[in-house]
């Protein structure tokens, strides 16, 4: 028997306890949560086992963290302390930097796995979480060679076992791209909301138009400030780079209306409709609620 220990119980934390139990023969998923309503939602909802305490974590094969990454910091070296020597610890933050240099010289360093899985909604708690979230997503492993190889294997074959993608990437690099294609993103559709919902005081009328293109647009601004505030703050320096060259961008395109250039607009939008190509090779099926 496996004791799958996940700490966390929202949507990345119930999405593994739902996938692993699916997944997995002969595992027991254990669950932590500060939030004891949380613990009752994931029993009911059939997201793990038992609720475990964290004098339990001394029986675990194998623990991930998905709690913001400021909790994060400081709950890992805790839960690397009381786990045995052949368990393996990952963590499951979108940053990655500061948390491998906050263990880089723990006594258990060989027993934490670095990892981000790529996958997500804008919902939150046990009732988001959903089965198949992790199917054909990019699980990014950084400094895999710091930890032991027979506990890396361990990981592997569970993340391999739920229909993850690995790929290895050192943790300066990946808060840098991630600034790029995620964090960006979540600050855009924050400040749009904001825009709109500013403007909605005076024009009532503006939700009426709202299309689909602003919904999908908006649909990060419902993600939770408890975890993404964390995430800007931890990526700070790569996410004010990335500002920096939006706002240029946005300027650009200001000035292009201002002088009237709406050829040079058109010629702006071609030359960003090739984004259709890049994300083609990415696109897969949507999970399920009831698969």
């Amino acid at each position: 028997m496996t004791n799958v220990f996940v700490i966390g119980l929202g949507l990345i934390g119930g999405s593994f306890a739902l996938d692993i139990r699916e997944a997995c023969e002969e595992v027991q998923v254990y669950g932590l949560d500060n939030n004891e309503d949380h613990i009752r939602q994931a029993l009911e909802l059939g997201l793990i086992h038992r609720k475990a305490t964290a004098d339990d974590l001394e029986k675990a094969d194998i623990v991930i963290v998905a709690v913001p990454v400021n909790a994060s910091l400081g709950l890992l070296p805790e839960v690397l302390d009381r786990v045995p020597d052949d368990a393996v610890v990952c963590d499951a933050g979108s940053t990655k930097l500061q948390v491998c240099e906050a263990l880089a010289s723990h006594p258990k360093r060989r027993n934490f796995l670095a990892a981000h899985p790529i996958a997500g909604t804008e919902f939150s708690g046990p009732s988001a979480a959903l089965k198949g979230l992790y199917r054909d997503k990019v699980n990014i492993i950084c400094e895999v060679e710091k930890t032991a190889f027979k506990l890396q294997e361990k990981a592997l074959r569970l993340f391999s076992g739920i229909g993850m993608r690995i790929r290895y990437m050192d943790p300066a690099a990946h808060d840098r791209h991630i600034a790029y294609v995620s964090h960006l993103s979540h600050v855009s559709s924050f400040m749009l909301g904001k825009t709109v919902i500013e403007k909605e005081k005076n024009e009532r009328d503006i939700f009426d138009m709202a299309g689909s293109g602003f919904e999908s647009t908006v649909r990060l601004a419902k993600s939770s400030p408890a975890m993404w505030a964390p995430i800007f703050e931890q990526n700070k320096a790569n996410v004010m780079e990335t500002l920096d060259e939006y706002i240029a961008n946005l300027q650009h395109f200001r000035a292009l209306m201002e002088q009237g250039d709406f050829e040079g607009i058109y010629e702006e939008m071609e030359n960003t409709n090739r984004i259709k190509e890049i994300l083609k090779g990415i696109s897969v099926p949507a999970p399920r609620r009831d698969a």
